[in-house]
């Protein structure tokens, strides 16, 4: 089965709000609030969700990189969350609690239409599983 893109993306810079607000007064005082914007800029700029039929490959850094896949099949459960100042402006946040050894929570913040997304991602997992021929068991 070829692996198809279902979505591509990174967060919103809205993510990144009260930590610009906090370097204003340090780019007045020391100028350091200024690089600092930056780097938190470019942080998130390069963070970057990719969604496909059979996994999620999250890739971040400025300088060196870490990518990490997560296969969906290994989703358990979805979550979306609508903080207030996000709210406002048409974001959320999507959490993934997966059965992933390396990432066992993999939250993508600052997304434009989580609630489609979080569907995208339920419809793109439940396939998976029933091509891999996965059942989850929960013994608790």
């Amino acid at each position: 089965m070829n692996e198809q893109n279902i979505w591509e993306g990174a967060p919103s810079q809205w993510v990144n709000f009260g930590f610009y607000l906090l370097c204003i007064p340090l780019s007045l005082v020391f100028g350091l609030g200024l690089l600092l914007a930056l780097w938190k800029y470019y942080d998130t700029h390069l963070h970057r969700f990719e969604i496909t039929s059979q996994r999620i490959i999250e890739q971040k850094g400025i300088f060196s990189k870490t990518i990490d896949e997560t296969e969906l099949y290994r989703v358990k459960d979805l979550r979306l969350e609508k903080p207030f100042l996000l709210r406002i402006v048409g974001l959320s946040n999507i959490v993934l609690d997966t059965t992933d050894r390396s990432n066992p929570i993999l939250t993508m913040k600052g997304l434009k239409e989580g609630q489609q997304l979080k569907e995208a991602i339920r419809n793109a997992v439940d396939t998976r599983r029933d091509v891999k021929g996965v059942r989850e068991l929960d013994l608790e």
